[in-house]
Formats: C-alpha cells, structure tokens, sequence
C-alpha cells in the first residue's frame, strides 16, 4: 500500500463523522481524476484528527481541517493557508524532496478546482506519495530498521541542529520556564483521568522526580537557551515521522502549527527518537543514534538532560494513551490495550528516573586491533556514552569525524602535543559525563602508561569503578581490517601499523589488575565482556 504524510499523535477514528459538511462534501468531490494534471492510480483517504490526505498514487495531497483545540487553530481560511505554507517551509528542511507546493483550491466544495482561477475557498499542500513499509515504525515492527539507517538518521539529525537558527534572545520559547511547564501539565492533564492508586502513587513520584531533576538542571536548561541551544527544531521526531524516498532516509511531518512545540532545545528533540526506540526495547539501536549524534555535534554538556526530556516524552505519551479513552465506540480490547499503553510509557518514564551507575571504560591497543568495534558494540550494549580519540582530536582541530587530516590543519593533528590535548580532552569529558551519572567508555590507543594512568585517575577521584579493555588481534587481521575500513574516522595506514609497536608501554603489574584481555578476531568478543563488566561491577542485565 502507497502512504503520505500523517499525524500519528492525535488519530481521528475512522468511523467518526467530521462537523462541517462542506469539508466532507469537498473530500468526496477530490476524487475524480479529471481534477488531476496526472495519472490517478486510485484513491485512498487518510482522515486524523486535524486533516485529511488523498493519496492518487504517485502525490498526496493533504487538506487541514478547520479546527481549534486551543493549541492548534485552523479555524480560518487564513489561518489554514498560513500553516499549510509553514508545513512547506519547515519540512522543506528536511524533506524538500516530499514537499512539493501549496496549492488554491477554487470553485466550490461541490465543484472544485485545483489552483484553478478565481477565489480560493481551501488550501492544499501537495506531496510525494510514498511506500507506507519504509516508513521506520513499520520497518522496527517487521525487523528491517538495519544500523545503517540509523546512522544514517543520527548524522542527518546532527547536521539538521547545526544549521538551524536558535531563538532571538528575550524571545519566551525554550526558557526554563516555558520547559516546565509543558512538564507540568502532563501531569495535570493525566491525574484527573486515573483512578488507581498504584497508578496515581507513580504519577506522584515522578512529578516529584521531575520537579527535583528540574531544580537541579534549571542552571543548565537556562544556559543552554543563552547559549543558541534551543532551535527551531523538528518537534516530533520519531519513526513514524521517518521514511526511505528515491533510497534516502528522508524526515517529515514536523510540527507546523505550534512553535513552543519546536523551537526547543536540540537535545529535548532528539530525545523523542530515542524515547521511541527505547520504548520499543531497541536500546543498542538508540545507544547508536545517541553516540553518532555526539560524534557529529560534540553536544556532551547536554546528556544531563537527557533522562529529564526523555521521561518529558514518554509521559506525552502516556497521556496521549489516556485521551484516546474517550472515544465512546471503543471496544473493551481497545480500552484494555491503552490502558497497557499508558503503564509501559509510564514504567518507561519511571526507568529514566532510576538512580545512575556510572563507571568508566577505556580502550587500549594498537590501531586496527578492534577497538573501535568492541567499544561500540558495548557502548550498545551496556548504554554506554563513546567517547573517540579519532574524533575528538579532529574536532580539537575543527575537523569533522569523516574529514582527512592531510591539510595544513591536519598536519598538526598527530604531533606529541596534540596527543597530549586529544588525552585531555578525553579525561574532561568522561570526568563531566560521570559528574553527571553516566556510564563512559573512551576508545582511544591508550599505549602509554600516563595515558592509562589519566584515565583511571579519572574514576578513581570520582570513586567510580574503571577498567582497561586490551584488545589485540594478528598484525594480518589488522592489516586487512585497515585495507578494507571506509567511512570511519581513524586514518590508520598499514605501514603505521608496524611503526606504532615501537611506541606501545607495556601494561604495568598494578595494570592488569583491573584490566580485561580481549582477542577481537574471535567471535562476539563483546557480548562476553559486556556479560563480564556487568557482573564485575554489579551491573543488572545478567
């Protein structure tokens, strides 16, 4: 089946009658081919609870309705050819290739034309019409969401943050304030609406929880809209808001229609993608959004905000669940089904709340012996924060993850200084990230003893648990792993291969006490370690 653009938050049931006449009376006139400058195939109608979507086979094409709930108002004419150009706009940003134009709609609701001369009586946007399987939700709940369209994903996200514009300072759009609020009215909304104790007993612990870890971050929330932090973001950023059109992961349907809902703060925006993959039990698939993004944008000072936003979405969720109740023509199943739906996005919330572990995990090893490998299959594993050398010495040089080095910049990149502020770096922030309740693994070559020793002093000032993870593999694997390796940051060579084992600083006795020897050709040598740390630090999971 072919799909176009929906809003999957406020779903209209099917059955329900629409008010205005002329607005059904229209929907039915659009469905005659000889309206259309293209071949129909057929016709098929989206109906939410704030528009309708014709689908004709190769364009969609997508009516607003005249509505206002307070925070959504396309009462007017006007007003609906405001937010339908605004749609245009805002997903023009990241889906130019699926928003085609605004057109008139003229004549009558009986006799309409499509940007035909006259008065225009309605609008419509029209769209690229696109295959409803690659939408990203119907990919996770078939097995086909793959890694790389993740990465893929994560690195567009990054890029998108970057080049959009924060709110005029002064301007009351992503304040401390303002991000209260929104927090605070879920809980107000949902209260009324359940009636059991253990529910309402949860619901008060996590206003309680969010009110508290609000007090704690306000400071940073504040800094973070000083600082350009909070943008005209996408606003509702989740799978199924996300397609493959002409083979590009391709991101739609942004919030048009209320701007405190997308001019946020970027992390409160990606936190809804992760919120969504988490609450589909696909933790190592967020890990890996979460860690591409970082190295894309180097935003770290944001994670303290994470569990706060995500808990933020997930209760948007919840409540979302408990309005749906009030469709009178719900069967019991249907009733019982958001009821279940309210309490996992509930728990889900409650899980973000939990009292952190951190600990901290650093990489050591020659170049190509799989470090980078094993560090991101545990980073998924074990919800890690990565923390790359490759990549955190470029951006000390303003480079991107993927730019080469070899330029007058670059050359300066591998020089005994730069080492040593690649290394600083790497302690600064897994110091900051564990401050703040993380779990951090650094992958870095770590071949000098003062190296290993920055890094445990690091947890060991905070009083937090550390070990090295040695990874070694055959100089032959090695080198064909530096043959074949694209798209990456390490610019390893195989010649550097054999001078680098002159610099290596064996591990010292004290070392290996707290240091795990992984031999990365063998088969899912990560799981194994990853079972290992969570037994050694006590870690749930086993």
């Amino acid at each position: 089946m072919m799909g176009a653009i929906k809003i999957n938050e406020f779903k209209e049931p099917k059955e329900r009658a629409v008010s205005d006449a002329p607005s059904d009376n229209l929907i039915l006139a659009l469905q005659d081919p000889a309206l259309y400058d293209h071949p129909v195939k057929d016709f098929q109608v989206i109906e939410t609870h704030i528009s309708w979507v014709i689908l004709t086979g190769d364009y969609a094409y997508k009516i607003k309705k005249p509505m206002d709930f307070g925070f959504l108002n396309f009462s007017t004419l006007e007003r609906r050819k405001h937010f339908c150009e605004e749609e245009l706009r805002l997903n023009r940003r990241l889906a130019n290739n699926l928003y085609l134009d605004v057109l008139p709609i003229t004549g009558s609701a009986e006799a309409p034309a499509l940007n035909g001369e006259g008065d225009a009586f309605e609008y419509v946007i029209r769209m690229r019409q696109f295959d409803q399987n690659e939408l990203f939700d119907v990919r996770q709940e078939t097995s086909k969401l793959t890694p790389e369209l993740l990465t893929n994903l994560a690195r567009q996200a990054a890029d998108f943050h970057d080049k959009q514009p924060p709110v005029e300072p002064g301007k009351p759009l992503g304040t401390p304030e303002a991000v209260f609020a929104a927090m605070q009215e879920n809980f107000d909304q949902i209260r009324p609406m359940i009636d059991d104790d253990a529910l309402l007993l949860q619901l008060d612990n996590l206003e309680q929880w969010t009110r508290s870890t609000f007090e704690r971050q306000s400071a940073l929330i504040s800094e973070r809209y000083e600082g350009g932090f909070v943008r005209e973001c996408h606003g509702d950023l989740h799978l199924a808001n996300i397609t493959i059109y002409d083979g590009d992961v391709t991101v739609f349907d942004c919030i048009e229609f209320n701007e405190p809902f997308r001019w946020i703060d970027v992390i409160n925006d990606l936190a809804f993608l992760l919120m969504d993959l988490e609450s589909r039990r696909e933790p190592e698939l967020a890990n890996l959004v979460l860690n591409t993004y970082l190295e894309y944008r180097g935003d770290f000072e944001a994670l303290p905000l994470l569990p706060l936003y995500k808990a933020y979405r997930a209760m948007v969720r919840a409540k979302i669940a408990l309005f749906t109740l009030g469709n009178p023509s719900l069967t019991d199943a249907e009733r019982q089904g958001l009821m279940q739906r309210y309490r996992d996005y509930a728990q889900l919330a409650e899980d973000y709340s939990a009292i952190p572990n951190p600990y901290l995990l650093a990489t050591t090893g020659l170049s190509a012996s799989g470090k980078s490998c094993v560090s991101g299959s545990m980073g998924a594993e074990l919800g890690l924060i990565r923390l790359r050398s490759d990549v955190e010495r470029k951006r000390l040089f303003g480079l991107g993850p993927l730019d080469k080095s070899k330029s007058p910049t670059g050359e300066k990149l591998y020089t005994e200084e730069a080492n040593q502020r690649t290394y600083e770096r790497l302690a600064k922030l897994a110091g900051a990230l564990l401050t703040s309740g993380l779990p951090v693994i650094v992958d870095s070559a770590c071949l000098k003893q003062s190296e290993r020793e920055m890094m445990a002093d690091v947890a060991e000032s905070r009083g937090m648990p550390f070990a090295l993870l040695h990874c070694e593999a055959p100089l032959e694997s090695r080198k064909e792993w530096v043959r074949n390796r694209s798209g990456d940051a390490s610019e390893a060579t195989e010649e550097f291969l054999e001078e680098q084992q002159a610099w290596l600083e064996p591990l010292t006795t004290e070392e290996k006490t707290h240091t795990i020897h992984l031999y990365t050709d063998e088969e899912h040598v990560a799981e194994a370690v990853a079972d290992r740390i969570r037994q050694h630090f006590g870690l749930p999971g086993m």
